[in-house]
């Protein structure tokens, strides 16, 4: 018998120990059947995926010490997968394409079995491709044992957009505007000016920083259980609800808040926390808090809202059998109050400076900080709303001349949740083991929406190695300006906070713009390739993360060949995205068509006039970029243009002038200075040198964008447009070949 068979029933015996019944109390088996699907959440038809017939797939339950029995039928014609979030099972059943399990090939099943070895509030999630955004999620809920459940309620958090997400993450890396179009939330230089912060909008663009927004995606809907606004009428006032709120969405935060007062935050990631009483809380991406409520004792009906962090939406879940007790909603946020933090914070070289604030485990509150809330009376507020902001009084015994009372509190007065206030109820202490340190720098460049550790994608990185019996200490620091909710599959990790040795157990640690965190876990599991990544989907898809890997793992059997399966689990952020913009005016067209990924791109672009006077040009470009903030670009390419009958002067640099017969092979440099304006240094096979500088989408007002460009050639050319849907613009531009048209320009 060979090694690697030997290894091969070595791991299927150990899988066999690990996974056998042998505490279970019972088995619990479900039936899984997911299928392509058309729902209708906002007057359109658009395609999803169901499980069972649902959106989103059912809910779950068990009771800890269960074996679970979960037969996965696939009858689409493309792969899925199903990841357990948050549980503790073997290896192989953690569900991650290629990495951990099989894929779950087109009209075939697969079995997942476990033991459940655990109690509290998860969920399951598709982790093939973009499945998550079109409705592959779902509810876990283990139960204690000998534990009646009684007055509890799962509320599932989650973001529907109309778009196709493939669509959606190619605009991202694109740099699209049309999502803060949509959301007013575009901070044009007209808007700058009106506010009285044209000196902030000039310093921002110095930096090299696009307008600040809090989420990259718009969102049509925001849904709880997969409905905007659920009632639940049977509780009786003075009644205490368990909720199981769980953020499944692809890539929102929520603020949670109760129109019936306070509520008690009593489980986090599953994992039982001393109660601790709050006003609100923010939950990120892929997070879960157990929350207590209770019923006003003055029989209103209550409600619990989940609004979006960018102030887009919110999603209702009503308590009581009364007459309806509203929350306001929040705010809108002032951007440009946050884009003059975020300037301050901001180095000219792209890094970020926490100012001496020692930030960590979300003690500064962000809406203090970058997110400035308008503190006016104009923010949009729903029917019979009050204030959002609830004070620390018993809200389930006031009336209603309490509650306008209580709405008269500031955020600042209200009892906020961060992770320094989560008290595990024991001791969760590590063994006195060796323990290895590993840091990280959550870092990213929102330009061309790379997202990385140290700079470094998942596919440019090697597995990091730990053994079974070490501790282990991750120490993240967060150098961007997104939040990044950083999930470790498998594992439960202690967050370092001031209850030292009573500190929180969690899976899930969202980790804000300039934030330092430490988290730390034994490394118990026997053997495997374990997930560490950013939650946000799109950050996911575009390399945020990294695989720890115990040593001496044996094969695993479900991946087949370990090097090509890590080939593949590699190919996520090794994509190529196209993009293209075509104008068609009265004075002939231009354009350029681009292919790109994480750090290369091949682009070409012409300039075709009405007739031979006009002419033509192509020239292309195929490079690198450069640097953690992608500011340079070096590249390879070809140089073709011809016009008739024109004298032309010298070139800037004194050479004989080509730019109206050229046939030529190029290398250049270009790199984006501050203001964006791009300057493009070249030269061709004979020695002919050009320098241009060019900016683009100069965000005039909402809509209108402006342009221009100057070279060495002695040419230029101004433009502008004005943005109709998400890929058409009117558009006109003078060009000192061309002249002047208008038309149409089709961005893609």
């Amino acid at each position: 018998m060979s090694k690697l068979s030997i290894k091969i029933l070595a791991f299927s015996i150990l899988s066999i120990l690990l996974s056998a019944p042998v505490v279970a109390q019972k088995l619990v088996e479900y039936d899984l059947y997911v299928r392509d699907t058309l729902v209708n959440y906002t007057g359109k038809t658009k395609k999803a995926i169901s499980v069972n017939g649902q959106t989103p797939m059912p809910t779950l339950h068990f009771t800890e010490g269960d074996t679970a029995v979960i037969r996965v039928h696939n009858k689409m014609h493309h792969t899925t997968s199903l990841h357990w979030h948050g549980l503790i099972l073997p290896n192989e059943q953690d569900g991650v394409p290629y990495l951990t399990t099989a894929p779950i090939e087109p009209h075939s099943t697969h079995t997942f079995e476990f033991v459940l070895k655990q109690s509290g509030t998860y969920w399951y999630h598709s982790h093939t491709m973009l499945q998550e955004q079109i409705g592959m999620y779902g509810a876990l809920i283990i139960h204690k044992k000998n534990e009646q459940p009684e007055n509890e309620e799962v509320l599932l958090l989650t973001d529907w957009s109309d778009e196709n997400p493939h669509q959606i993450e190619r605009s991202l890396h694109f740099a699209t505007d049309w999502y803060m179009i949509k959301k007013n939330s575009v901070q044009s230089y007209s808007e700058a000016i009106k506010a009285g912060k044209l000196k902030t909008k000039l310093t921002n663009e110095w930096k090299r920083m696009h307008a600040m927004d809090v989420s990259d995606v718009y969102y049509e809907q925001f849904q709880i259980n997969g409905q905007t606004s659920i009632e639940r009428k049977q509780y009786k006032p003075g009644e205490k609800v368990r909720l199981r709120v769980i953020n499944g969405s692809a890539s929102t935060y929520f603020w949670l808040s109760y129109a019936g007062g306070k509520f008690k935050v009593i489980a986090s990631d599953g994992m039982d926390v001393e109660p601790v009483e709050v006003d609100r809380l923010i939950v990120g991406v892929s997070e879960i808090y157990d929350l207590e409520v209770t019923v006003p004792e003055s029989g209103e009906m209550a409600e619990f809202l989940a609004t979006s962090e960018d102030r887009m939406g919110y999603a209702s879940f009503w308590l009581g059998n009364g007459p309806k007790l509203s929350a306001q909603k929040l705010p809108q946020l002032d951007y440009f109050e946050g884009m003059d933090m975020m300037n301050s914070m901001m180095t000219l070289g792209g890094k970020m400076d926490d100012m001496g604030m020692d930030m960590a485990l979300q003690k500064m509150d962000m809406n203090a900080v970058m997110y400035r809330e308008l503190t006016d009376d104009s923010a949009p507020t729903s029917e019979d709303s009050a204030s959002m902001d609830h004070s620390q009084m018993d809200h389930s015994k006031m009336n209603s001349e309490d509650m306008e009372a209580m709405h008269a509190k500031s955020p600042a007065e209200l009892v906020t949740l961060n992770y320094n206030m989560l008290k595990a109820p024991r001791k969760t202490t590590l063994p006195d083991v060796p323990t290895r340190t590993l840091n990280f720098e959550l870092t990213g460049n929102m330009n061309r929406y790379v997202w990385t550790l140290d700079n470094k994608t998942i596919s440019e990185s090697d597995k990091i190695l730990i053994k079974k019996g070490e501790n282990v200490r991750i120490v993240l620091t967060n150098n961007s300006m997104m939040r990044h909710p950083m999930h470790l599959h498998g594992h439960f990790f202690r967050v370092v906070n001031d209850m030292d040795e009573y500190a929180p157990l969690k899976n899930v640690l969202d980790i804000m713009p300039m934030e330092t965190d430490t988290i730390e876990f034994h490394a118990s599991e026997e053997y495997g390739d374990w997930f560490f990544h950013c939650h946000i989907l799109y950050h996911m898809m575009a390399g945020m993360g990294r695989i720890i890997s115990y040593e001496d793992s044996p094969p695993n059997p479900q991946i087949g060949d370990p090097r090509v399966a890590l080939r593949k689990v590699k190919a996520d952020d090794r994509r190529f995205y196209l993009g293209a913009e075509v104008g068609v005016e009265t004075n002939g067209t231009d354009g350029d068509i681009t292919l790109m990924n994480t750090r290369w791109m091949l682009q070409t672009e012409w300039r075709v006039g009405l007739n031979a006077r006009n002419g033509y040009e192509t020239e292309s470009h195929f490079g690198r970029f450069l640097g953690r903030n992608q500011f340079a670009f070096g590249y390879v390419g070809w140089d073709f243009r011809y016009r008739e009958g024109k004298e032309l002067e010298k070139s800037v640099f004194g050479q004989a002038n080509t730019k109206d017969d050229r046939n030529v092979f190029h290398l250049g440099f270009q790199y984006t200075a501050p203001w964006f304006i791009v300057t493009d240094l070249k030269v061709d096979h004979t020695g002919y040198v050009r320098l241009q500088l060019r900016r683009d989408d100069i965000p005039l007002t909402k809509r209108a964008r402006l342009w221009g460009m100057v070279n060495s050639d002695l040419e230029y050319a101004v433009g502008a447009r004005y943005i109709l849907t998400k890929y058409i613009s009117a558009s006109s531009h003078y060009d000192s070949d061309m002249g002047l048209g208008a038309g149409i320009t089709f961005t893609y």
